[in-house]
């Protein structure tokens, strides 16, 4: 039901945590991949895990911050793929933490600048292309449940996340009559990497905040990828999906 075979996918930070799980859930239904990643040794380790599983996946070298880097990336997706269908804006971060008040002026530029801008930018030649290709697509960016709840010592980063969501209806309402659907997932406390940094204490309160008893697993994140990306999320845009566990409804 969810085959994506002959499909092409950007996956911005798709190199590593939650960006290599909507790739790897995108590659098992038939999907092409292309991953735009700063780091060239992440890149590579992606490229190889993802082909031993039978992916049709290329990676590039590229930070999202950089309009010349981006042009460079979509031209090489485009000459390796020679389309794209769908785009996740995936690739982002904590940035400054601290009280708002202890937050300089540079600070909050750079998360508007990795956060927001870096979308905005990753968006605009993916969606002058399906514009011109007159078959639709799928923008899909990463924003968090942070956008929802906020998080103490991290207000630019929770302001960020919260100011996507608004360019998901934005642009929602501006591209869908060209078949382009514009969704956000908010992914909760979830087993990557960066988020195995924190505190014991802190992990023990996001899974007593969970619903379901448990943090989120990387694999968790891989059929939401799927379905954002198949034509079966058609008559969805411009909404949330909130992929927490039921943190967010938790009365404590």
């Amino acid at each position: 039901m969810f085959d994506l075979t002959g499909k092409v996918a950007i996956v911005t930070g798709g190199n590593g945590g939650l960006g290599l799980a909507y790739a790897r859930g995108l590659i098992k239904c038939g999907a092409k991949v292309a991953i735009w990643g700063r780091n060239l040794d992440k890149n590579s380790a992606a490229i190889e895990e993802l082909r031993g599983i039978g992916g049709d996946v290329e990676a590039f070298a590229c930070d999202v911050t950089d309009e010349e880097q981006i042009a460079e990336a979509f031209a090489g997706t485009i000459e390796r793929f020679e389309k794209v269908d769908s785009c996740f804006a995936n690739a982002g971060g904590g940035g400054f933490r601290g009280m708002s008040h202890m937050t300089s002026r540079e600070d909050w530029l750079a998360a508007i600048d990795l956060n927001l801008m870096s979308v905005v930018q990753t968006w605009k030649p993916v969606t002058e292309h399906l514009l011109a290709r007159g078959e639709g697509g799928r923008l899909i960016v990463t924003s968090s449940v942070a956008a929802l709840v906020g998080t103490g010592g991290a207000a630019a980063y929770s302001t960020t996340k919260a100011a996507v969501i608004g360019l998901v209806q934005a642009l929602a309402l501006e591209l869908g009559q060209g078949g382009i659907r514009v969704n956000a997932i908010l992914p909760g406390f979830i087993e990557t990497e960066m988020s195995l940094n924190t505190s014991e204490a802190f992990q023990e309160a996001a899974r007593r905040r969970s619903a379901i008893g448990r943090i989120g697993k990387l694999e968790d994140m891989e059929g939401p990828a799927v379905f954002l990306a198949s034509d079966h999320s058609d008559f969805m845009t411009g909404r949330c999906m909130i992929l927490d566990g039921g943190h967010t409804i938790h009365p404590m």
